[in-house]
């Protein structure tokens, strides 16, 4: 009998011993530059003071193993963080992920080019350099013979032959490849989302701010959910971006559904056009709007109305009805919208299976790109007949726990 129970006894500790949590993976961050919330510091940062930013939180199942950055402002933070984590900056991205031993010596890496200084494109939108980031990155994978996921922070590429590059070189070295915006994994007022399957017509967001930046987190918002309609995506046939006066004459001309507007400014929750008794009109002086037209019919407007929103909103028709949602960030210190992010980051580089589609960023980042040149053109229809990748997403959105109360923001 005594022999029984501990054989049952060892069977249960063997149990238990199963469900501990994995190894921390080790990870190598790739940034521009780090200081106090900016991308690198919002996102990597977590992995050192924890999801609140203040080592009291909870961490992620992740350990900085080491660090480069591209540029060194003098208002970094990096070198005092590091130095007090005892984590190691190296001066090459060879080095960072090799740990100085000439081989692959981490187990994923975090791609952040956003923030620093660096040139813009013809069409206005920033070169940062994801693509010579990528290539060095790429480089120790072939001469290591082996490969770990990477998750490289908003857009790919500021042009669709960066992008079509970056997406095919790891496809070829079989590179588990994530990118995008927090927005997809946003706190969404009222919790909707597009039902899986269905049949959409058209869909019109509304953002703020600059195209370049945050134009392109507006698409991403479209896309996550477009993506979900009946036939899943199939590709985009063309892409235009009207200015001025032409936005409110597509709205006249049905080109972009006023209804759809109308309800997409309802969920607004502290924009100008919430507050004062004015309309879209009179507050957004320099309004533009990206018509992006995809290859099964349905119509996704994205209008960045500056002075009447500061925030991003989306409606649609579905099953004869409208609905529209708000996709709430978090403005203030710890911005717990990079913890969903994050996580979703953590599950890939543990799994090695992207959590959401690497297609989606690939559409969003050669949207924008058409977007801008439509721009430059004045208005111009710009074709994207390369945008015929179909994909099905399995990514289910789920509304994030309540964040903590924001701090203000220091050294902005």
């Amino acid at each position: 009998m005594k022999a029984a129970w501990l054989g049952i006894f060892a069977a249960l500790l063997a149990g238990c011993a199963g469900l501990a949590s994995p190894a921390p993976k080790r990870i190598a961050a790739i940034v521009t530059e780090y200081r106090h919330n900016a991308h690198a510091d919002v996102i990597v940062g977590r992995l050192v003071e924890s999801h609140t930013l203040d080592g009291k939180g909870e961490f992620p199942n992740l350990k900085l193993a080491s660090l480069y950055t591209d540029q060194v402002p003098s208002n970094d933070t990096s070198r005092a963080l590091m130095k007090q984590h005892d984590i190691p900056i190296y001066d090459k991205i060879e080095d960072a992920l090799t740990l100085g031993t000439g081989k692959l010596a981490v187990d994923g890496v975090l791609l952040v080019a956003e923030h620093g200084k660096y040139l813009k494109n013809e069409t206005g939108n920033v070169i940062w350099p994801k693509r010579q980031m990528f290539e060095a990155i790429t480089k120790v994978f072939r001469d290591s013979k082996t490969s770990v996921p990477v998750f490289c922070d908003k857009h790919l590429a500021d042009n669709w032959g960066d992008v079509k590059w970056f997406h095919q070189t790891a496809r070829e070295l079989k590179v588990p490849l994530m990118a995008g915006s927090s927005l997809p994994v946003l706190w969404r007022k009222p919790p909707v989302d597009v039902k899986s399957d269905a049949k959409l017509t058209q869909m019109v967001a509304i953002s703020y701010h600059t195209l370049d930046a945050y134009g392109f987190h507006a698409i991403e918002m479209v896309q996550c959910l477009a993506e979900r309609r009946a036939g899943g995506e199939t590709g985009v046939r063309q892409v235009r971006c009207l200015a001025g006066d032409a936005v409110w004459e597509a709205v006249d001309d049905g080109v972009i559904d006023e209804e759809l507007l109308q309800a997409a400014v309802v969920p607004l929750d502290s924009s100008p056009v919430k507050r004062l008794k004015k309309s879209l009109v009179e507050l957004a002086k320099k309004p533009t709007a990206m018509i992006i037209d995809y290859r099964d019919g349905f119509r996704a407007s994205i209008l960045t109305l500056n002075g009447a929103a500061s925030e991003w909103s989306v409606a649609w028709h579905e099953g004869g009805d409208i609905k529209a949602t708000l996709f709430w960030t978090q403005k203030a210190r710890p911005f717990m919208h990079f913890t969903h992010l994050l996580k979703g980051i953590e599950a890939m580089f543990h799994t090695g299976k992207p959590t959401w589609p690497a297609e989606r960023t690939l559409y969003t980042s050669a949207i924008l790109d058409a977007a801008l040149i439509s721009l430059k053109r004045g208005g111009e229809k710009v074709p994207t007949p390369y945008l015929d990748i179909p994909y099905q997403s399995s990514w289910n959105w789920r509304q994030p726990p309540s964040p903590p109360p924001g701090r203000p923001i220091r050294g902005k």
